[in-house]
Formats: structure tokens, sequence, C-alpha cells
């Protein structure tokens, strides 16, 4: 079996953890400076990489497998207005 937390990528983990934190993929776009093109990449990515179908199944992925711990601590603020 492979240990998903070697195959996804550092941007990969910014882009899950952002969006466990609800954020959308304008304000995760904002925040890490890339296109929304290359933000739904990463998650389509992931996706992929986690063998679920939709973002509900990569967050819940993400807390069972351990890639996302039980609490996450965001240390960053993004306007959302």
């Amino acid at each position: 079996m492979i240990d998903i937390a070697h195959v996804i990528t550092k941007r990969e983990m910014e882009v899950l953890t952002l969006v466990a934190y609800e954020y959308t993929t304008q304000e995760i776009a904002k925040h890490l400076y890339l296109s929304k093109h290359t933000i739904d990449t990463h998650k389509k990515n992931l996706k992929l990489k986690l063998d679920v179908r939709n973002t509900a199944g990569m967050v819940r992925k993400g807390f069972e497998s351990g890639l996302l711990p039980t609490r996450v601590r965001v240390e960053f603020s993004i306007d959302r207005s």
C-alpha cells in the first residue's frame, strides 16, 4: 500500500487544508498567488490521488488518512469581503 503523504505535494497539502476550512477556490488562489485554474488542477489531482469523487470525499479522506489533523489551525486570514 502506498503512503498517501508521500504522494501528495506540499502545495496540494496547502490546498487540501484550505478546502477543509471552507475557503473557496478564489480565496485559495488569492492567498497562494496562483490562478483559479491552478487551484482547480490541484483539487483534481488530489481527488485522483485520494481516489475520491468530490470535494467532500477529499476532505473525509484527508482526515481518515491522517493528512489533516483533527484540529487544523490556519495562521493567516483572507479578507472575505
